[in-house]
């Protein structure tokens, strides 16, 4: 039985079924793959050109890397064009299908479980898992279902409105497992000042992220103002590294040289059509009136970082179960049979369609070790 029906337990479960597994998919909500739908702003970023394990959060980048080695993007891209559709790499590597439409891939996987006969079972959250004589037994106010084999594909903490609310890691532990502690990634970061009367505003950025005098990460991308704070492609990319207390450096002008920027100042004394009238008011307010102080804020314009908007709104889980706790197909060390696939395990990627990289790697090692085993 496959526990979560999700990116990587759909894909787990349609990569055992084309083995001649039996395979039945236990999902809490009410329909599959809800959080797939929702994937790169809904238009399907399932997986990047540039990959490697340096893309990557995990107790063992070593492990990750080898599984990547064994199942890449380019399998990925096989595996989903299997089951119809194309997909191609936009100028940043990310990979999409051609119709940018993440419901459809979604479909894609339901049609495909739906052909291979494999048994889903929807509104049927797992309260209770345990094992004995070698038969694991899934229980919850359902009902209970019985198998040979058990795949914890349930997700973290990220996104709960999804059903992804962190309970599932209580039923790893009742084998024993550990957890590393959980965190929210590829997630809005809140900020002083808020700068409230930026509500709204996207736009296109240098973004350097500092701590102390260190520049840990750098980027560039959308920066879309929220109430408390930043969001957009560019800040779920530096939230991956940034702590409490570090200092983003933002530059509005990325494709403009400073010497360029003062003599256009020069000629019109103030900044119209240089950035927006929104972001202008709020500089030049900053700045006091010193032009040479709102030339400055233009290029890097800082913000402290005073946290993240939460799980609630987050797109994956730092933590989760420990890799060091797995065997290279991801079962269990501590009960035979228990495998583990996707954000329950404690690896996370960038922002680029990397944590479904991993849904779907992952979701191939277990399928491959079951049937080996």
């Amino acid at each position: 039985m496959v526990i979560g029906g999700g990116a990587s337990g759909m894909a787990c479960a349609v990569m055992l079924a084309r083995k001649g597994v039996r395979v039945c998919v236990l999902e809490r909500g009410e329909r599959l793959g809800r959080k797939l739908s929702a994937t790169g702003n809904g238009q399907g970023n399932v997986t990047n050109r540039f990959m490697g394990a340096e893309h990557y959060f995990s107790d063992d980048r070593e492990k990750v890397a080898r599984a990547l080695a064994r199942f890449s993007e380019e399998d990925t891209v096989r595996f989903l064009e299997s089951m119809g559709g194309i997909f191609l790499p936009d100028a940043r590597g990310r990979i999409y299908p051609c119709g940018r439409q993440a419901s459809a891939v979604t479909d894609l996987f339901r049609r495909e479980l739906s052909r291979l006969g494999v048994c889903v079972r929807t509104g049927t959250q797992v309260r209770e898992l345990v094992c004995e004589r070698d038969v694991f037994c899934a229980r919850g106010e359902w009902g209970e279902e019985d198998a040979s084999a058990a795949v914890l594909s349930a997700g973290g903490c990220a996104a709960p409105a999804f059903g992804t609310d962190g309970s599932a890691y209580s039923l790893a532990q009742g084998f024993g497992h550990t957890v590393v502690p959980c965190f929210p990634a590829l997630v809005q970061l809140q900020t002083e000042p808020s700068l409230r009367g930026l509500k709204g505003v996207r736009v296109d950025a240098n973004v350097r992220l500092l701590r102390g005098k260190e520049e840990i990460y750098a980027t560039r991308g959308d920066v879309l103002f929220t109430e408390n704070g930043v969001s957009g492609d560019a800040v779920f990319r530096v939230s991956s590294y940034a702590n409490t207390g570090d200092l983003l450096l933002l530059d509005f002008l990325p494709d403009v040289s400073e010497r360029r920027l003062s003599e256009a100042f020069d000629v019109g004394g103030d900044l119209l059509c240089i950035v927006g009238n929104g972001l202008a008011r709020i500089i030049v307010k900053r700045a006091g009136g010193d032009w040479a102080k709102t030339l400055g804020l233009v290029k890097r314009f800082p913000l402290e970082v005073s946290g993240t908007s939460g799980f609630s709104n987050a797109q994956v889980t730092r933590g989760g179960i420990p890799l060091c706790e797995t065997d290279e197909a991801l079962m269990s060390r501590l009960q035979n049979g228990l495998y583990f696939t996707g954000e329950i395990l404690n690896v996370d990627g960038e922002c680029g369609g990397y944590n479904l990289q991993w849904a779907f790697t992952s979701a191939w090692l277990v399928a491959e070790g079951f049937v080996c085993n």
